[in-house]
């Protein structure tokens, strides 16, 4: 897991550190089926496409992971 953080912020009220997901260790969120792999990186979630994995993650707090999760399964979000 990566041990080290950024303090950039790119935009105002942005309170996410900047990640070093170099070293994350990223799980498939389907056993192996899906294209989305997920990394947990101090105390934030990463998610990203692993067909592009150089291609820009979505950081969540465990909050935003939580709500995006519930609705996902409700049907608000397509995961395929």
């Amino acid at each position: 897991m990566a041990e080290t953080t950024t303090q950039q912020q790119p935009f105002t009220g942005w309170r996410k550190p900047e990640l070093d997901l170099s070293r994350a260790e990223w799980q498939s969120s389907s056993r192996g089926l899906g294209d989305v792999q997920i990394a947990f990186v101090e105390g934030f979630i990463a998610m990203r496409n692993s067909d592009r994995p150089e291609s820009p993650s979505l950081i969540f707090t465990p909050a935003e992971w939580g709500a995006f999760v519930s609705g996902a399964r409700e049907g608000e979000f397509d995961l395929t």
